[in-house]
């Protein structure tokens, strides 16, 4: 197994930790930052997120940098993804920060374009993530981390970037959903 695939496993093995982290009351404090209170175990946590979220980055630069791009990264990587940001998501939809609608259209998304994979990869093809798709990650991993904090450093001037930046992931969830079935459907007519 080579380096990028180690580091996308890596990311999934610290989603249990994660998820433990924000659903267990550990009482370890909270910090008064201005107005805004950040628990320390939700700063901890988002800090992991973010280690988790920035391994998506390093993996798929490393893999392409040094042509080490293998079907189970095709696999393995989107599939990291989808696993940190729907345990993020439903959290936060626990937390009652994100609305309830919004976490449905996003792993509804990704359970559909992960049935199409499931459906290409019967076919003998993998389909790897495009563009959008990368951009749709992105801007997810910005509005969970951004979440997480409590709107740090916004909540300082009042604008809630991590609940716009949510609604922008979504935008570009659907968008690049739309995007991956029109350009992939060959894949659905044709399968036996």
């Amino acid at each position: 197994m080579n380096l990028p695939n180690k580091l996308t496993l890596s990311r999934i093995c610290l989603i249990p930790i994660f998820i433990i982290l924000m659903s267990v009351p550990f009482s370890w404090g909270t910090w008064q930052i201005g107005e805004a209170e950040l628990p320390v175990v939700h700063f901890i946590a988002a800090l992991l997120f973010i280690i988790a979220a920035g391994t998506d980055w390093v993996d798929g630069h490393y893999a392409r940098k040094y042509n080490l791009v293998t079907n189970l990264g095709k696999f393995l990587d989107p599939l990291a993804d989808k696993l940190l940001v729907s345990a993020a998501l439903i959290i936060l939809v626990e937390m009652g920060v994100a609305p309830a609608w919004v976490v449905i259209i996003i792993i509804s998304r990704e359970f559909a374009v992960t049935g199409l994979r499931l459906v290409a990869a019967g076919e003998g093809i993998v389909l790897a993530a495009g563009k959008m798709g990368k951009l749709k990650t992105a801007t997810q991993m910005v509005a969970i981390a951004v979440l997480l904090l409590h709107n740090l450093p916004f909540s300082y001037i009042g604008f809630p970037f991590g609940e716009v930046m949510l609604y922008i992931s979504l935008l570009f969830t659907v968008w690049s959903g739309v995007d991956y079935f029109v350009k992939n459907w060959h894949v659905m007519r044709d399968s036996k």
